[in-house]
């Protein structure tokens, strides 16, 4: 008889403790929304109970509603996100057997002020970010331009060997005289990319650079002289002149522009 009423005890003693700690659980629950109070469906929820670090999980149904049954008493970390919104943490304190509701309301995503730059920086770091990004492809189409370049400079050398000889012919003087102004046309747009680009205050040169900027002393007027000097020996060649005076300069002229302009390109494609 006393062992069967020590088990009954036993039954009864466990249903009342664990009826005691169904009791004492609570349920939490809320409603998401924005800033402009509208529900948010499918927000993240997380429950981090702070005593242990137990973390419970769950969504916003499409009535921006969450519920999170079963906690025990005890200070918890209720955190929100969804995608669009910066995320947002509360702390609950969930008492003995009494249901809490915790309404949360999320933030707009963090801009720039919230991180502590002013509206000066900010719009000046994208104007710089603009300048540099303009210069940047300015810089490119100049160099690829310049690579184009040296293709009908090259044909203008080769062409200007035989203009100039006796058994010249005005065809020979004619391809020569296009493939000229052809290659001037190209260098100076191309130059005009590198000149306009906007300038970024405070940039070093250096290297490579600073000799590519160097010899474009030399074969800048190169490039002006040249034509100049090969219309003159034109027309003198066209007269039925021999080639006289200043206007014998060109050929020489033009070879030493070209080998400017040719060790322009090797310095910024060459790495040394």
């Amino acid at each position: 008889m006393s062992s069967r009423a020590s088990g009954c005890t036993r039954v009864i003693l466990f249903t009342l403790a664990l009826s005691g700690t169904l009791r004492a659980q609570g349920t939490l629950s809320g409603t998401v929304t924005a800033p402009s109070g509208a529900v948010v469906p499918n927000a993240k929820v997380s429950l981090k109970r702070i005593a242990d670090g137990l973390t419970t999980e769950t969504r916003t149904d499409s009535g921006g509603s969450y519920k999170v049954p079963d906690l025990r008493p005890g200070d918890y970390e209720l955190s929100v996100a969804a995608e669009g919104y910066s995320p947002s943490t509360v702390t609950v304190t969930m008492l003995v057997g009494v249901d809490q509701t915790k309404d949360v309301q999320l933030r707009p995503p963090l801009s720039l002020e919230d991180l502590g730059f002013s509206a000066a920086q900010i719009h000046g770091s994208a104007e710089e970010q603009a300048r540099l990004d303009k210069r940047s492809h300015m810089l490119k189409v100049h160099q690829r331009l310049g690579l184009i370049t040296a293709i009908p400079l090259a044909a203008t050398v080769i062409t200007g060997t035989f203009a100039g000889g006796r058994a010249t012919t005005s065809t020979t003087r004619d391809v020569h005289a296009v493939l000229g102004s052809l290659t001037a046309g190209l260098y100076f747009t191309s130059a005009s990319f590198a000149i306009f680009a906007p300038k970024i205050p405070g940039t070093r040169v250096h290297g490579p650079i600073r000799l590519h900027k160097a010899l474009a002393w030399i074969h800048g007027p190169g490039m002006i002289l040249t034509p100049v000097l090969g219309a003159m020996a034109f027309a003198q060649r066209s007269r039925g002149e021999r080639v006289h005076g200043i206007a014998s300069a060109h050929s020489v002229v033009a070879v030493v522009t070209a080998a400017a302009y040719g060790a322009s390109i090797l310095s910024v494609s060459l790495k040394f």
